[in-house]
This record gives structure tokens, C-alpha cells and sequence, in this order.
């Protein structure tokens, strides 16, 4: 599908358009000529992607926090925005042991919000709700996770994802139900993926970060669980994926409701620590160690999407291998240590090589 002649010169309502995912997902849209109106939290790091991008050029950018309602409704009626893409969420698993209440109310409440004020919008709309393949009831088992199998959560951010795709499950049905299109003239759908890795990501306690920071430090990298199996992918994959879900809401939008998930092929599936070894292959230098650590939250050890449902339906598949994802990523880090000043270039150059524009 021609993803320009869906999104050029339409409205794009892009909620986390700071962060890592939401500032890929932001050149592109620019790239692809859209109309992009962006709600978020400030950038945290001098050096995140949205700055490197100069990012404030390529929308309007409104700067303020998704549990503020009325705001986020006033912003949102103001812009009549032909699609929504909602990213912004507090997204890192550790860090929602730390303030579990305020994971729940930015990362539940933030998406009702979201949704009660496209409830007031009085023209048709295409929204994408991003949540994490986190949101399953990890049984720990080899079996892959498909959109039907039930929700869960051990840890808090996991926990409120689903909660949020419980939320967007009742606003769908009550509010948005396809049956009733003619009448309400929105599509509704969400977008699960996780363990997404590439360029301009300087989260704490996240792998790739927490790689790079290591090896331009000069120090050895530190894995907390080298044996847990993940579905890497690049984020151009997903980000990707969420921009062909909205084309194809928008070609026949009564019909593509529901649950997607985004991932990588299953038996390309890598554990933590082929991912480590292969960053220091590409990187050229450096080791990992992996220390007995005492009283560390729970984190899963074995996670796998089922993703039959977007590549028969959508017709999306993975282009990248996980050899390939990672070696983008690093050598992403590369150029950014050694040709900062191209870097926004260079980023355009990926999604271009990835996107054949």
C-alpha cells in the first residue's frame, strides 16, 4: 500500500511524539507529507531522538501531560485530526515498581482520555492505540501469544496495558462499535508490540541503552537476565506496522477493530544475551558480565507474539531479521558518537532504505 497517498496532507494527532517510538513515528509522518499535531511530556535527554530530529519543526508540539482531560480534549477537538496514533505512556517495566500508581493513571486513564475526547469529535477518525505485547497473561510457555488469548500483568506496567486494552475493548463497544460506523464514523483499534530496539533510545534500564552507555563509557555491559527470550525487532517494524493498520482502517474502517500484534518472525526469537554478544560483535569491543543480583523485581524469561493475525489480514511483514535490527541499532549508536552532526540524516536515510521513499 502507498502509505503517502493515505497520510499526505491529513491531520495526524500523535500523542508521545518526544519519545523514542513517537519520534520515528514522527519523521515518518513528515516524510510522508502529513499534518502532524503532537501531545507530550517534555524530552528527557539533550540527546534524545526528538531533539536530534529537531522535532518542534516538524509539528506542533503541545507540551503537557496526558492525565489533564480537559486539555488533551481541547487540543485534540481544536486540531480535528483525521487519525490519532497514541503512544504516550510511562513505558518502562522497572520503573513502574517505583510509582505503580502513576504508571496505572498516565498508561489507563491517559488512553480513556484519549478516547473520551475522540467520543466528542464530530467528524470521522482513524485511531491507533499502541499498548505492549506485555499485555497477555505471561504463562512462561513456548506457545505464542495470539490477540484472543486472555490478558494480564505481573508487574504494574504490565498490568495497566492491559487494563488500558480493557478500556479500549469497552469504548470500542460502547461507543464505537463497527455496526454502528454510519452513526459515530470512528475506527477504533490497538497495536501490540514490544522489545523494540533502535536508534536514539536512551531509557533507563532498557538493553540497548544500557549496551551503549557501557561500551562508550569503556565498561563491561551489565546483564540482569541473559537467558530471557524476547521478540526483537527494529522499531521501523512496528512503527511501520501501526502506519498500515491506519491506511487500511481508513480504506474500509468498519472492519479492522480489535487487537493487532506486531513482532518478529517466532523463530527469530533471541535471548538477552545473543542480543548482548551480537551488539559487541558489531560494535567491535567490549564484554558483558552477568552479576547475581538480590531482591530484583520479577521480570518475564520467555515472551512470544503470535503475529498470523497483521501478516494475513494486513498483509504486514517483518523486513528484518534480528541480526539485521540489531546491527541498525548499533551502528545508529556509531554514527551518533562519531558523526553527531549527521545524525538526523542519517535517521532519515533508515526509515527511507525501510520504507523504499
Amino acid at each position: 500500500m502507498n502509505l503517502k497517498s493515505v497520510y499526505e496532507n491529513k491531520k495526524v494527532f500523535l500523542t508521545g511524539h518526544t519519545g523514542f517510538k513517537g519520534a520515528w513515528l514522527l519523521q515518518w509522518l513528515h516524510l510522508l507529507g502529513a499534518q502532524v499535531k503532537g501531545y507530550a511530556l517534555a524530552p528527557q535527554h539533550s540527546d534524545d531522538l526528538y531533539n536530534l530530529i529537531e522535532g518542534d519543526k516538524l509539528c506542533e508540539s503541545v507540551i503537557h501531560d496526558l492525565r489533564d482531560a480537559a486539555k488533551l480534549e481541547a487540543e485534540v477537538l481544536a486540531f480535528q485530526p483525521d487519525f490519532i496514533f497514541h503512544l504516550a505512556a510511562q513505558p518502562l517495566v522497572r520503573l513502574s515498581y517505583e510509582i505503580p500508581a502513576e504508571t496505572f493513571t498516565v498508561n489507563a486513564i491517559g488512553t480513556a482520555n484519549v478516547l473520551d475526547a475522540v467520543r466528542k469529535l464530530a467528524k470521522p477518525c482513524v485511531v491507533v492505540l499502541i499498548t505492549t505485547d506485555k499485555v497477555y497473561e505471561n504463562k512462561e510457555w513456548v506457545f505464542p501469544y495470539r490477540e484472543t488469548d486472555r490478558l494480564g500483568g505481573y508487574d504494574p506496567y504490565s498490568a495497566s496495558k492491559a487494563c488500558a486494552e480493557i478500556i479500549i475493548r469497552s469504548y470500542t463497544q460502547s461507543f464505537f462499535n463497527p455496526a454502528a460506523f454510519e452513526q459515530h464514523q470512528k475506527s477504533i483499534a490497538s497495536a501490540r508490540a514490544g522489545n523494540v530496539i533502535g536508534g536514539g533510545d536512551w531509557a533507563k534500564d532498557r538493553i540497548i541503552p544500557d549496551i551503549v552507555r557501557a561500551l562508550d563509557a569503556g565498561c563491561a555491559v551489565v546483564v540482569r537476565n541473559p537467558q530471557a527470550v524476547r521478540p526483537w525487532q527494529h522499531v521501523l517494524e512496528p512503527v511501520g506496522g501501526y502506519l498500515l493498520l491506519g491506511a487500511k482502517m481508513a480504506a474500509t474502517p468498519a472492519e479492522q477493530d480489535g487487537a493487532w500484534n506486531f513482532g518478529p518472525y517466532a523463530e527469530d526469537n533471541r535471548t538477552v544475551g545473543d542480543l548482548v554478544q551480537t551488539a559487541l560483535n558489531i560494535w567491535g569491543s567490549g564484554s558483558y558480565e552477568s552479576p547475581q543480583l538480590a531482591n530484583q523485581p520479577h521480570e518475564a524469561g520467555l515472551l512470544k507474539l503470535d503475529i498470523s493475525k497483521a501478516t494475513n489480514l494486513l498483509g504486514w511483514l517483518p523486513k528484518y531479521k534480528a541480526a539485521e535490527a540489531i546491527s541498525l541499532t548499533i551502528n545508529w549508536y556509531k554514527e551518533f558518537f562519531t558523526k553527531r552532526e549527521n545524525i538526523a540524516d542519517y535517521t532519515i536515510g533508515t526509515i527511507r532504505n525501510y520504507a523504499k521513499l
